[in-house]
């Protein structure tokens, strides 16, 4: 029994290990932000958009290069000798079997907002005034949501997922942060003041891509609950909402990995039924899969072209408006689901975890926007139910959204699977994201340990809290998205640093193996 107790004391960290620069900042830096939401809306709306249209209009091309370098980056990385590395053992199996593993990697990727995109991002871009010009709404508004979630942002996760699994299982460094990962390059600068910064940016990061991500999708959620029970919308029930989703992902957390592969894999269960519902029975199949197909050909003929459009002359700022901003929010959640997917990964290659990635998380996403973004098209196309219109005359794009989902046969089953997937979505992609926080809280934190309960729950309340304050000031939640793109500047330097750190420690772990043989 002495023997039991004193493993579970050296399985969990002690508080006093906790690291204030990665816990005291982000409560002082959430802290600020709900006070100044709810106290200035107007002024941090002109303050947002401000510097949004600076970095946008100016540092365009720097968000755009990121994006394509990293996607070749991953691709030499994977089919060069490093992608022969084992995270782990030399021939270690991995600990998860391949659904299971690509269930976690692609769920903790993605939140609910997959599913408030994929009805709904084709209507947005029919609108813009760049489509009009390429002529065909029906080609390109169906082209450039599987552009903007496919293969680039997809290969962020990939490549640091392959450097952080490198890090926590071949090396089996016992500091699980940003700076950590920067090591090989930075050397004893990673404990000095430059590792500090890099810490301190990847929690800004991390609480500006969790915000957003509620800011966007919630408001869905709740117009489906209304939509389903015909209660009246308000404040309270999305709060209500919010407050829910964080007592099953805490729930889930607090049972450890286990109770994220088994959400995990449920979330999977629940996507897969949504959309092949609406594929069988919607009465688009058809030109659902038509459109999918020609959608993704011309999203490959055109691929270069998309990725290093500028818009110089600023005909329609669209890169500005979309793809920036999506590059942006992709780098922000960097931060934590990477981390999770490189510590599910041990036992696998490094080719194994790029090209898995891009397997599940790339393919997953196109069959959602392919799905259900072109039925709500196909309705728009044949006349049966005007989305445009009805968005323009109502301004809600939420109401649209439950709108083309009534044109379903029995939709209120529909309503019930949408606001079941979202729930697990949520509840899956941040309680992954509270174990990394958690573990990313402590100075040293060894592989197998347990973090604390009550660093579990700090997280768990951490990441709701801004969320739920924005909701007094629906002014701002839309300029949330801005602090994607503003985070995302200085973390995209970062993430270059990772990886070119990555490439060195590897090279020179290969040379250490040859030189062992």
């Amino acid at each position: 029994m002495n023997d039991n107790s004193a493993k579970t004391q050296n399985s969990k960290p002690r508080l006093k290990r906790i690291d204030p620069t990665t816990t005291i900042i982000p409560f002082i830096i959430i802290s600020i932000l709900c006070v100044f939401f709810i106290a200035a809306p107007d002024g941090s709306a002109n303050a947002l958009t401000a510097i949004r249209n600076f970095l946008g209009d100016t540092f365009g091309t720097y968000y755009l290069a990121v994006g394509l370098g990293i996607l070749i980056i991953s691709l030499w990385i994977a089919f060069s000798d490093i992608g022969k590395i084992t995270l782990g053992k030399p021939g270690e199996k991995p600990r998860y079997g391949f659904w299971s593993w690509g269930a976690m990697v692609f769920t903790c990727g993605l939140a609910a907002d997959i599913l408030f995109y994929s009805f709904c991002e084709w209507i947005s871009y029919a609108q813009e005034q760049h489509i009009s010009e390429l002529g065909s709404v029906q080609d390109w508004a169906s082209t450039f949501p599987l552009f903007h979630w496919g293969p680039i942002p997809w290969s962020f996760y990939a490549v640091l997922a392959a450097c952080f699994g490198f890090m926590l299982h071949v090396r089996g460094v016992k500091k699980q942060k940003y700076s950590e990962a920067c090591r090989p390059l930075l050397g004893n600068k990673t404990d000095q003041v430059p590792g500090k910064i890099i810490d301190a940016l990847a929690v800004v990061a991390l609480i500006a891509g969790t915000a957003t991500t509620f800011s966007v999708a919630t408001p869905l959620l709740s117009n489906a609950i209304t939509g389903l029970i015909g209660v009246a919308g308000s404040k309270y029930l999305t709060i209500g909402i919010l407050v829910f989703t964080c007592f099953i992902y805490t729930f889930a957390v607090m049972k450890g990995i286990k109770g994220v592969s088994w959400l995990a894999n449920a979330c999977m269960f629940l996507f897969g039924a949504l959309l092949l519902y609406v594929l069988l029975f919607g009465g688009e199949a058809k030109y659902i899969i038509e459109t999918g197909f020609t959608a993704m050909g011309n999203m490959v003929q055109n691929f270069i072209g998309l990725s290093t459009w500028t818009d110089a002359l600023r005909t329609s700022s669209f890169p500005q408006n979309w793809t920036i901003f999506f590059w942006a929010y992709w780098l922000v959640w960097c931060v934590a689901s990477p981390f999770f997917m490189g510590s599910i990964s041990r036992g696998r290659t490094v080719k194994q975890v790029i090209l898995g990635t891009y397997i599940f998380g790339v393919s997953s996403t196109l069959i959602s926007f392919i799905t259900l973004g072109n039925y709500g098209l196909g309705l728009q196309m044949k006349g049966k139910f005007d989305a445009i219109s009805f968005l323009n005359q109502c301004g809600d794009l939420y109401r649209t959204v439950v709108e083309i989902i009534r044109t379903l046969p029995m939709h209120r089953v529909v309503l019930i699977l949408l606001i079941v997937s979202m729930i697990a979505f949520y509840a899956t992609s941040f309680d992954s994201i509270t174990l990394v926080a958690s573990q990313y809280s402590y100075r040293e934190f060894k592989e197998g340990e347990e973090t604390d309960s009550r660093m579990k729950l700090f997280w768990a309340i951490l990441l709701i809290m801004l969320p739920i304050a924005l909701i007094f000031s629906e002014g701002s939640m839309n300029n949330l998205q801005t602090v994607s793109i503003i985070a995302a500047f200085p973390i995209a330097i970062v993430i270059l640093l990772i990886i070119a750190s990555f490439i060195k420690d590897a090279r020179g772990y290969l040379k250490e193996d040859h030189d062992r043989k």
